[in-house]
C-alpha cells in the first residue's frame, strides 16, 4: 500500500491535486515513529511537495529507522533538490539514499538537518521579505529575483565574515552571501556550488563578496549558471566537514528556504558515518559508541 503525505505548511497551504481516489494525509502533526513502525514491509510512503516538504520529513524522522521505500512526488514552489538530481516536478523519485548522512546546522539555539543549503546573507534577506509578502497576500507569486536586485541596490548591506572550515580560519570583507551547500542548487535554480556532489562526505561554503554594489549586481545573474566561481576575486570556495560562519552584524538566514531571523553565526557539521570527531570550539561533547 502507498501512503501519500503532503505538507499543509508548504505551498501556501494549498492542498495538492493528484487525481483519482487517493487519500492524502497531512504530514504535519504525524507521530512518525508510530507511523513508520506501523507500516508493513511492502508499504511505501510518497511525499508530495518540494524542498520544504522533504526537509520537514527528514527532521521529523531523523531518529527513526526507515525500512520502507520513501518517494518524493515533486510539486510545490521550491524544487532545487529535484533540479540537483536531474529530475523535474511531477516525477516520483525514491529518496532513501539521499536522506542518509545529512548535514546538521546549529543556529540561534536551533539544531536541524538540511537537504540543500544553509543560506546566510542576502538570500536570507530575500526569504524574510518574501515571508512578509506572503502574510499580506498569501496567493501572490513571489519574485525572488526582484527582491534580490532591490536588496543589492538599496536595502541589504554587506559585512565582514569569518569563515572557519575544519579548523582553518579565513577573513573576508564586503560579503553578500556565505551559504553552506549540500547540493549544487538553491534559491529556485541558482547553481551556487556547481562542483558540490550531494553524495559527497563534505559540504561547500561559497563566499560572494564585492565592495561595489554595481559589480555585485552585474555578476549576480552568473550564479544561475554556476559561472560566478570563475570570478576568483569575488568568490571564494571551501569544502569540509565542520563549518563555522560568523558575520560582523546580525542578518537573516534560511535553511532550505525557511527563514531564521537575527543570525550572527551558524555551525554546520557533516559527520562521517564511521568516525565522529568533535569539532573544535563548538561547546558540545559528543560520545560515539561503535
Amino acid at each position: 500500500m502507498k501512503y501519500y503525505l503532503y505538507n499543509s505548511k508548504s505551498n501556501n497551504g494549498i492542498r495538492p491535486e493528484i487525481g483519482g481516489s487517493i487519500e492524502l494525509i497531512d504530514a504535519v502533526g504525524i507521530d512518525y515513529p508510530a507511523f513508520l513502525a506501523g507500516l508493513a514491509e511492502e508499504d511505501e510512503v510518497v511525499l508530495i511537495g518540494g524542498d520544504g516538504t522533504l526537509n520537514y520529513f527528514v527532521n521529523h524522522t531523523k531518529d527513526c529507522d526507515i525500512k520502507n521505500n520513501i518517494y518524493l512526488l515533486g510539486s510545490g514552489t521550491g524544487n532545487d533538490f529535484f533540479t540537483d538530481i536531474g529530475k523535474k516536478a511531477g516525477e516520483e523519485v525514491r529518496v532513501n539514499e539521499y536522506i542518509k548522512n545529512l548535514p546538521t546546522v546549529r543556529v540561534n539555539g536551533l539544531e536541524q538537518l538540511f537537504i540543500n543549503n544553509m543560506g546566510f546573507g542576502i538570500d536570507g534577506y530575500c526569504c524574510e521579505v518574501a515571508d512578509k509578502i506572503k502574510e499580506k497576500t498569501p496567493n501572490k507569486k513571489i519574485n525572488y529575483t526582484a527582491i534580490a536586485i532591490k536588496g543589492l541596490l538599496f536595502f541589504f548591506k554587506p559585512c565582514h565574515a569569518t569563515v572557519e572550515v575544519d579548523g582553518n580560519t579565513f577573513e573576508y570583507d564586503n560579503v553578500w552571501i556565505a551559504p553552506t551547500m549540500k547540493g549544487r542548487f538553491y534559491g529556485g535554480g541558482m547553481m551556487m556550488a556547481p562542483r558540490q556532489d550531494r553524495n559527497s562526505d563534505k559540504v561547500t561554503v561559497v563566499v560572494y563578496m564585492s565592495k561595489s554594489k554595481i559589480k555585485a549586481l552585474k555578476e549576480f545573474p552568473s550564479i544561475f549558471k554556476g559561472e560566478h566561481i570563475n570570478k576568483t576575486d569575488m568568490v571564494k570556495i571551501h569544502t569540509g566537514n565542520h563549518i563555522h560562519v560568523k558575520f560582523s552584524r546580525p542578518c537573516s538566514a534560511q535553511i532550505d528556504g525557511e527563514t531564521v531571523l537575527n543570525v550572527s553565526e551558524y555551525f554546520v557539521d557533516l559527520w562521517d558515518n564511521v568516525k565522529k570527531p568533535v569539532p573544535k570550539g563548538t561547546g558540545f561533547f559528543v560520545c560515539y559508541f561503535g
